[in-house]
């Protein structure tokens, strides 16, 4: 890896696209202007994007052209096989070939991660990429895989995403051991479908720091685990709906605080309260999850990303990089996958 890290951003994904992408790479570059960044997407767009904002490219914000946008409801096949020039297949081959030390989209979810599996393969022992994301909690954050990418695994699938959510959280919170739990709908070893009490079998019997299965209320209670393991299915499904209630709330309390003249002055009153609150539950500085267990980091924002959301996924990228979690989570399914998982 070269000295300052060069990140490749799929300028053109997501439900916003470059109106997005191009603010928040000018932004991060004020915080971080060693960075190297490349956009990928359609040149002429970019070039007057970037006008209107008053920026050149220059050596360390480049344009790379990508004639192709992938749609946000294209099928994953369709954008694989057809939208070999896309701007988010185009970013990922800059990583796979040297040129990027990682790419950040805010694009088709499906496309992104089949794209990513057959430009950069998959690490030695792991059957599928794994999206995971940090999630805030009471007593800090934790970190919870799958979120979406595989909605039916198997207990060794399971097993893997362990690992290597172990390893992210090792290197990314500097826990010496991260605590790992598996969710199911209750604590107990009798309970649960037979995929996850096997799953519970492999991890406890190996070097994982494994503290048994947790429920849904321990996600954001927090302190039951530092990792929190699920399928695919499950896991979207918890996030989409913390993210529901949380607008949920939100829309209550600005009601509440509307409903009268007293009320407003509560509001006025309690403004300070309101902002801390606010930023606590804000998903803007959780966004941005990995796609673990390819061979280079792959960073995953939300597609309708704001620019404050879309720059938290360029750091998460960044974080990654110096942290070379690729790498990381190789090595320690060297040492443990051949010896811990069953044949």
């Amino acid at each position: 890896m070269s000295k300052f890290p060069t990140i490749a951003l799929d300028a053109m994904g997501g439900d916003i696209g470059p109106d997005v992408v191009l603010p928040a790479a000018v932004e991060i570059r004020k915080k971080y202007p060693e960075l190297n960044l490349i956009l990928v997407g359609q040149e002429d767009r970019l070039q007057a994007d970037l006008a209107s904002l008053g920026v050149k490219p220059d050596e360390r914000l480049t344009i790379h052209h990508a004639s192709q946008v992938v749609d946000m409801d294209e099928s994953a096949s369709s954008a694989l096989r057809g939208k070999k020039d896309s701007s988010m297949r185009v970013a990922l081959n800059l990583v796979k070939q040297g040129d990027a030390d990682a790419c950040v989209s805010a694009g088709n979810t499906g496309a992104l991660m089949a794209t990513g599996r057959f430009v950069l393969k998959m690490l030695p022992g792991i059957d599928r990429p794994a999206i995971i994301s940090a999630l805030p909690s009471m007593t800090g954050h934790s970190h919870m895989l799958d979120l979406g990418a595989n909605v039916d695994c198997t207990s060794e699938q399971l097993f893997q995403f362990a690992v290597m959510g172990s390893v992210l959280s090792s290197v990314v919170d500097n826990v010496e051991r991260p605590r790992i739990g598996l969710l199911n709908i209750g604590e107990e070893e009798i309970k649960g479908n037979e995929r996850v009490k096997l799953a519970a079998q492999l991890i406890s019997a190996s070097k994982l720091n494994y503290v048994g299965f947790v429920e849904g209320d321990d996600i954001y209670k927090g302190g039951a685990a530092d990792v929190i393991v699920c399928d695919g299915f499950i896991g979207n499904v918890s996030l989409k709906t913390s993210e529901g209630l949380a607008r949920m709330v939100g829309h209550f309390l600005k009601q509440e605080f509307n409903r009268n003249i007293l009320t407003r002055l509560m509001a006025l009153v309690s403004l300070p309260v309101l902002k801390a609150f606010k930023r606590r539950i804000d998903a803007r500085r959780y966004n941005g999850a990995s796609l673990l267990g390819l061979r280079g980091i792959v960073i995953k924002s939300h597609g309708g990303a704001d620019i404050l959301a879309f720059g938290n996924a360029i750091e998460i990228a960044i974080k990654e990089i110096h942290q070379a979690l690729p790498e990381r989570i190789n090595a320690e399914l060297e040492g443990m996958m051949s010896t811990e998982q069953p044949a």
